[in-house]
């Protein structure tokens, strides 16, 4: 064959790019005209849309939670309410990086008091972070409700 005879199959001009086969279901696109990458569902480019922010009352519900959730579930609480708002509000940010920390700071606490169960004096450890647990937990939460910041009068700085 030439080059200025037409390929039998296709119908094209041998000077003219060959298109993909058109899949069942989808458009035909123009010629010269290219699909944008589809995204998976429920998945956006980063950085294309900012982070809803958070209604006040919402944020007193979730600073609240931070705090007083370290006494049922130790550093949990604050952890989740951290990662999944620290974006969306500056004083859950805050808020749960104080909670957390202080969570952490007790944590390391009944480690050392586990560790020293052995000569007695871990079991006075560990009654006193959990105490501090429930009484810092619960100032913490009732200065959430009235929408102050709260700071914990002891803490080791994890997460600055």
């Amino acid at each position: 064959m030439t080059d200025a005879t037409p390929e039998p199959n296709t119908g094209q001009q041998p000077d003219q790019p060959q298109q993909p086969a058109q899949q069942p279901g989808q458009p035909q696109q123009p010629s010269g005209q290219q699909t944008p990458p589809q995204q998976p569902y429920g998945q956006q480019p980063a950085g294309q849309y900012p982070p809803a922010p958070v209604s006040p009352s919402d944020e007193r519900t979730w600073s609240i939670l931070a705090h007083a959730g370290g006494i049922v579930l130790g550093f949990v609480a604050p952890l989740i309410v951290w990662l999944i708002y620290k974006d969306r509000s500056q004083r859950l940010n805050d808020q749960g990086k104080e909670a957390l920390n202080f969570q952490l700071t007790l944590l390391l606490a009944y480690v050392v008091g586990s560790v020293l169960l052995a000569i007695l004096v871990g079991g006075l450890i560990m009654l006193a972070a959990w105490v501090c647990a429930i009484v810092f937990g619960i100032l913490g939460a009732m200065a959430a409700s009235r929408d102050e910041w709260y700071r914990y009068p002891f803490k080791i700085t994890f997460i600055k």
